[in-house]
């Protein structure tokens, strides 16, 4: 029996007989779930039932146009599919990752957000993921306040769609500090904008394991993991748990004593995915074999 077998097999035996309570108490506080943004080859409905199988709690999707998520090749028929596929795996969808910059204009963006939203409440309508993406590339002091301008619109935009937006420092991207992600988010000043977590873009550098998460927990609505390593003098992604320089049982122990309560999903990075032997289903059961431990 895995670790979400158990959970609900448990939760089952000790829960009212009222179906919605059951389905209310059907996941922790916090949910151990895996990327879509690994699984580029797969039909959605196919990588749904892989992560149930293997054991996970819960799923982002990734929006991006050359995945078969990708709205514009979910029809409202096939939303309705997914939202009874996903209720009757027992996965809880807690994310959408869109490819959006904060870079020049924003239409196609807004566009995006809009859309991501839209999905996210036909897909999950009593408890919509979150939207999460990066920020763009160039160099922070000369960025920093158009993207700040630019993370207004944003904004707005989420609001409209009553989605909160995640944005996540990306060790290669002009946001890619914790504090100045941080003082993003304190400019913007809306409910709707937050922050998403990920070490592997900190370690290897001047930024330490608590101190990046005491400052971005209280902003952070969605945690990504997985492993940097570092190969003639490059870092370079590996899935969560291969290096073992990430202490994941201290990064749960840490974000929920620091307040957190949502996902910590694996993420599995296109320096992985894209090389010729991937198999991404057997990521997935690794990951979640690395992961486990952590959260027992």
């Amino acid at each position: 029996m895995n670790r979400r077998e158990f959970l609900q097999t448990s939760i089952a035996i000790g829960a009212l007989p009222v179906l919605a309570a059951r389905k209310e108490r059907r996941h922790p506080a916090i949910t151990l779930g895996f990327s879509l943004y690994g699984m580029k080859t797969l039909k959605t409905e196919d990588a749904l039932r892989q992560l149930s199988k293997i054991g996970y709690d819960s799923v982002e999707l990734c929006l991006n146009d050359d995945w078969d998520a990708a709205p514009k090749n979910v029809t409202a028929k096939r939303r309705k599919e997914l939202r009874i596929l996903l209720s009757d795996l027992g996965l809880k969808l807690t994310a959408l990752m869109i490819n959006i910059k904060l870079n020049g204009m924003q239409k196609v963006s807004i566009s995006k957000i809009r859309e991501a939203g839209q999905m996210g409440h036909d897909l999950s309508p009593s408890n919509p993921p979150i939207i999460e993406s990066v920020g763009g590339s160039g160099k922070w002091k000369d960025v920093k306040n158009e993207f700040c301008d630019n993370l207004d619109h944003w904004a707005t935009a989420a609001k409209a769609s009553k989605s909160v937006v995640c944005l996540k420092p990306h060790r290669f991207g002009a946001v890619n500090r914790p504090e100045d992600a941080v003082g993003l988010i304190k400019q913007v000043k809306s409910q709707w904008l937050k922050l998403a977590y990920d070490y592997s873009h900190f370690i290897h550098r001047d930024i330490g394991f608590e101190d990046s998460l005491k400052t971005m927990i209280p902003h952070t609505r969605f945690i990504h993991v997985k492993d940097t390593i570092v190969e003639d003098g490059k870092p370079r992604f590996v899935i969560p748990g291969a290096s073992g320089q990430i202490d994941y049982t201290k990064l749960i122990r840490l974000s929920a004593k620091l307040g957190y309560r949502g996902d910590i999903n694996a993420e599995i990075s296109g320096q992985v995915w894209s090389q010729k032997d991937y198999n991404p289903i057997a990521t997935a059961a690794d990951s979640y074999k690395n992961l486990k431990s952590a959260f027992k």
